[in-house]
């Protein structure tokens, strides 16, 4: 089993994502940041390594992508409340992000995102332990059933 996830993208200016974030509210370990990567706390057991562009090319073969124009990943974080989600996401646009959506409300879940700064996009979903998901329609269990 995993004891930790740590999630690793690329930023352009390190310094402007690491203000963008901590107005969302995240914390930095300042064991594992300096002038190449910041490591910032997303939950007990999980981080993303925000790492400046020469830094994470070290680490891939591979050219990156530009997040801006190109969708390279969802990164999802639960959230304890639909108040939470909605909080998170303003927080973002005055830190300088953008909303490219409308919030989704499909009862049981409810959710929307941000772009960071690079263009990373970040959905919040809260799902209501209150509230039944849907049952799947009969076409997804007859193919599931096969």
């Amino acid at each position: 089993m995993h004891k930790q996830i740590f999630l690793n993208i690329a930023v352009d200016n390190l310094e402007r994502s690491k203000a963008f974030f901590s107005k969302l509210g995240f914390t930095f370990e300042p064991k594992f940041t300096d002038e190449n990567a910041a490591c910032m706390i997303v939950g007990e057991n999980i981080f993303t390594m925000l790492l400046t562009k020469p830094f994470f090319s070290t680490f891939t073969s591979k050219p990156l992508s530009d997040p801006s124009k190109t969708t390279e990943a969802l990164i999802c974080l639960s959230c304890d409340s639909r108040a939470e989600v909605d909080d998170l996401v303003a927080k973002a646009i005055a830190a300088g992000g953008t909303a490219p959506r409308k919030p989704q409300d499909y009862g049981f879940m409810y959710g929307h995102g941000f772009e960071d700064p690079d263009g990373h996009i970040w959905e919040l979903a809260y799902m209501d332990p209150n509230v039944p998901m849907p049952e799947q329609p009969a076409a997804a269990s007859a193919t599931t059933q096969r």
